[in-house]
């Protein structure tokens, strides 16, 4: 892959949260939560981020955007430069002083989870979605409540819900507010954060549709962080699959889909229901409790796990290597892992 094809590339990426105990709060350990992730983001693209509750998907991407501190590694991002306009060189997310993370801001938004909380229940509609514009000193109080109106249309919401409040509106519908305060700055970049998991059915369809619209209309690079495979499957053009704070396995959509090369990747495409009742798949059921971030398991933090592990899975850490063109897995069986079994035994 080309760099110039990258708007986001990130390189180890660490996010440890520290365990204090007793009176003087020491610290006694770690949660790994993220440890050692890397990610291309290709612009225009859309990455799907899939895996277990408490795998560290969020926490990525909130580092990502250093919503979170990262603890180390690098975020290179292709931001702007001193006066706006597109830079060519990477910038590191990280290091980046308060005046680069201040124009870094406008190419880098998130969309949150839960539409009820993400939003302030004391300020109207127009008033959200105009606030990044108002902190970033863009345009005059007016230009902002027309881009607001402007921003309300472009998600599905009319000129009159402006002056109302959150509190007025249906789960859906803050949603979409949502998507329009993350778009009030024309960002690249946009973290969408399980945006529909907190919705009915239903609307998780016409919100899903709504991205993609904007995708087109804007020229928008999703990171899209979500459990449900069904959703990442209609909406990603690459999806990561992550297991205890680190990439397991990376392929394009229909690849991974269609050819896992990580046991865990295959349980969970065992687990997607499928729409023919004559079409039979075998569901593989992962024993045990996912292993604490506090204290792995050593090798691959899979293999207590998984039906295929072999002694060298409890002591070596499979390394994270090409299986395929634009495939990578972290396996030391993957090699041998066809659709649902094992080539050889």
């Amino acid at each position: 892959m080309s760099t110039e094809e990258l708007l986001l590339d990130v390189r180890a990426l660490r996010k440890y949260f520290p365990v204090r105990k007793g009176l003087l709060q020491r610290t006694v350990a770690q949660v790994k939560a993220v440890d050692g992730v890397d990610l291309a983001v290709r612009t225009g693209e859309t990455l799907g981020l899939v895996g277990e509750s408490g795998c560290g998907k969020t926490t990525t991407g909130r580092a990502i955007l250093r919503l979170t501190e990262p603890t180390s590694g690098e975020i290179l991002y292709r931001g702007r430069d001193s006066t706006g306009d597109p830079d060519q060189a990477m910038t590191d997310v990280v290091t980046a002083t308060p005046e680069q993370m201040k124009l870094l801001r406008r190419d880098m938004q998130i969309i949150f989870q839960d539409p009820y909380s993400s939003l302030n229940p004391r300020m109207t509609v127009a008033e959200i979605v105009a606030e990044p514009l108002q902190i970033q000193g863009l345009m005059t109080r007016s230009e902002r409540e027309a881009r607001a109106v402007e921003l309300l249309g472009a998600v599905g919401l009319s000129p009159d819900h402006a002056r109302r409040y959150p509190h007025e509106f249906s789960g859906g519908q803050r949603q979409r507010i949502g998507i329009a305060r993350a778009l009030a700055l024309r960002p690249k970049l946009v973290v969408a954060d399980e945006p529909v998991s907190a919705l009915d059915v239903s609307i998780q369809a016409q919100v899903i549709n709504l991205l993609q619209d904007l995708q087109e209309q804007f020229g928008l690079t999703y990171l899209f962080i979500a459990h449900d495979l069904s959703v990442v499957k209609h909406i990603s053009n690459r999806v990561a699959v992550m297991y205890l704070g680190k990439i397991v396995e990376l392929a394009g959509t229909r690849e991974l889909f269609g050819n896992p090369k990580h046991p865990y990747t295959e349980a969970l495409m065992s687990a997607v229901p499928v729409a023919d009742p004559d079409f039979k798949v075998e569901r593989i059921l992962l024993e045990g409790d996912v292993p604490s971030p506090v204290n792995p398991p050593s090798g691959c933090h899979f293999h207590p796990r998984c039906r295929y592990a072999k002694d060298i899975c409890k002591v070596e850490v499979p390394a994270y290597r090409a299986v395929g063109q634009d495939h990578f897995a972290s396996c030391h069986r993957a090699d041998e892992l066809s659709l649902y079994g094992l080539k050889s035994s």
